[in-house]
């Protein structure tokens, strides 16, 4: 791929700058694919051999209890707040802040009833994988050129799939009380991830 030229002439001088060739995003295909693989390969092995995600959830105590009090509101699937307030006002009302005090005070997820679909998350993972590899491969081609350097394919590239995987999850701990320790785990996760599509990138760079 040859480099373009470009000419600026400022008071009768001529001056011409090299730019130096892209790398189209369309060319870096193979290393969206396979990192994406990669990222659902290791992934799998971090939560059916490593298992260390385990602890990220503990169970209500008298679960069956507490299953067969909830069964009878027929709770439709969503993300529900309790004690809930619509606005600020509300939330600043005697029995609401009384509500709090008494507790319990959740954020939860009700999903549909029957067992996880894990077919339908699993494409989902990967077709997630697949979109921050191409985010990933749009910025590297902005700023390398073809026979980059390794090391600089892996920074750029990395940086950018790190972000992808992790930056976003620090907001349910930080709004919504979500385990500091699990959203760790899962901030290192997405480093494992970004680390396995720097090295695919690196390697298969053109």
């Amino acid at each position: 791929m040859r480099s373009a030229a470009i000419v600026v002439r400022i008071s009768n001088v001529h001056y011409r700058f090299e730019v130096p060739p892209m790398v189209s995003v369309a060319s870096l295909w193979l290393p969206i694919l396979l990192s994406a693989v990669l990222v659902f390969v290791v992934s799998s092995l971090i939560h059916m051999v490593l298992k260390y995600h385990q602890s990220d959830f503990g169970q209500v105590p008298r679960e069956d209890d507490v299953m067969s009090a909830l069964r009878e509101f027929n709770i439709p699937p969503g993300d529900y707040f309790m004690p809930y307030a619509s606005d600020t006002k509300e939330s600043q009302k005697p029995e609401f802040v009384e509500k709090q005090n008494a507790g319990p005070n959740l954020v939860m997820t009700v999903i549909a009833n029957g067992p996880i679909n894990m077919g339908s998350s699993l494409v989902q993972w990967f077709v997630y994988s697949l979109v921050v590899g191409l985010f990933a491969a749009y910025v590297a081609s902005r700023a390398l050129g073809p026979g980059a350097e390794y090391l600089d394919v892996f920074q750029f590239t990395g940086t950018v799939a790190f972000a992808g995987y992790s930056l976003a999850l620090l907001q349910s701990s930080i709004w919504w009380k979500k385990a500091w320790s699990s959203t760790i785990k899962s901030v290192l996760d997405g480093l494992i991830y970004a680390l396995c599509t720097a090295g695919v990138f690196g390697w298969l760079w053109p």
